[in-house]
């Protein structure tokens, strides 16, 4: 396989982007490319690649996005080249072809917002986990790959963050673990209206409470308030970071399971 589409995929699966692997798995006569031939369709319909050029290529973008648009895993696509006159298009190669498509599905992610030591934490068990992991700072001391070798590190200004490096989608989770209430607080605010899968935030019941009582005066919605897992984290008694990165996880993991969250809180 091309490397260039091998760095595709690996960028699409952690950046959590959906694309569509398009592979020849077929041809006879003419046709543009053998068998093996590869293109990777990004969301935007761009490409990485290519199955030779022309109306086939063109045809198979389409599909793609169209796989992409309605979430089907895999579809199979097939033309045959025929034509009477020398100017119809279709006769640029004459044979058939099959096309093998593949969605390459959104990665789970967690974002993680503070590279502190429960960020840190959290980011060692969420690869573990095979999540896709990203972790801001604004402190590149802290955000950096020497530091948290699992996750992709983002170390800039917050607004910078949002506007430039951060996507949100429906396989987002997001933690919030800063050095700080004030900032803790400024990333929720930004969080809204964001698409995401689950949103939790570190802090004491009564820090959470003013962090509320803050954001609603800020006319941050209650709908979105009341959506936010805070205190974060199942209450095991967790006390270094490792335990409560442990706790962070279990909660992301039965959100995700559709466990009864509020079941497990009391019986805990």
């Amino acid at each position: 396989m091309d490397l260039t589409i091998v760095q595709a995929l690996k960028d699409s699966i952690e950046k959590g982007k959906r694309s569509v692997l398009c592979t020849v798995i077929d041809e006879e006569g003419s046709a543009p490319r053998n068998v093996g031939a590869k293109m990777l369709v990004w969301e935007d319909g761009s490409i990485v690649g290519t199955i030779g050029g022309g109306i086939l290529e063109y045809h198979v973008i389409q599909e793609a996005l169209k796989l992409i648009r309605e979430g089907r895993p895999s579809s199979l696509y097939s033309e045959e080249f025929t034509a009477t006159e020398p100017t119809d298009t279709k006769a640029a190669c004459g044979g058939k072809a099959k096309v093998f498509l593949e969605l390459i599905g959104r990665k789970k992610e967690v974002l993680i917002f503070g590279a502190g030591h429960v960020g840190k934490a959290v980011a060692q068990v969420a690869s573990f986990l095979n999540y896709a992991v990203t972790v801001w700072d604004e402190r590149e001391e802290f955000a950096n790959t020497q530091n948290i070798p699992w996750a992709r590190t983002i170390a800039c200004p917050l607004d910078e963050a949002f506007e430039k490096h951060l996507s949100f989608h429906d396989l987002t989770h997001v933690i919030v673990v800063t050095r700080g209430h004030s900032l803790d607080t400024e990333v929720v605010q930004k969080l809204e209206g964001k698409k995401t899968a689950y949103i939790g935030v570190i802090g004491s019941k009564r820090k959470i409470a003013v962090m509320k009582e803050n954001l609603s005066k800020m006319s941050v919605s209650q709908e979105f308030l009341d959506s936010i897992f805070a205190p974060i984290g199942l209450p095991i008694k967790a006390e270094t970071p490792e335990e409560i990165a442990i706790s962070i996880m279990s909660e992301v993991i039965a959100v995700d399971n559709g466990a009864n969250i509020k079941a497990l809180r009391q019986s805990l």
